[in-house]
């Protein structure tokens, strides 16, 4: 299991990199690479939002098990 928290953490901090940009920059790497739009970016933006709702999960049980 700690793999699997390994890669979904991985996933969202790539999505937390991509908002600051946005906010920053208003730079939006995903949709650079992947098309404005585009079914990739689409699934990219949703694996992140999976991601970060299971890394909530993952936190607060974590918090429990202490």
């Amino acid at each position: 299991m700690e793999t699997v928290q390994k890669i979904l953490l991985v996933i969202t901090i790539i999505g937390a990199v991509n908002w600051g940009l946005i906010g920053i920059f208003d730079f939006n790497l995903v949709e650079m690479i992947f098309g404005i739009d585009s079914l990739f970016s689409r699934i990219i933006y949703a694996l992140v939002g999976i991601s970060g709702l299971i890394n909530i999960g993952i936190l607060f049980n974590h918090i429990e098990t202490k």
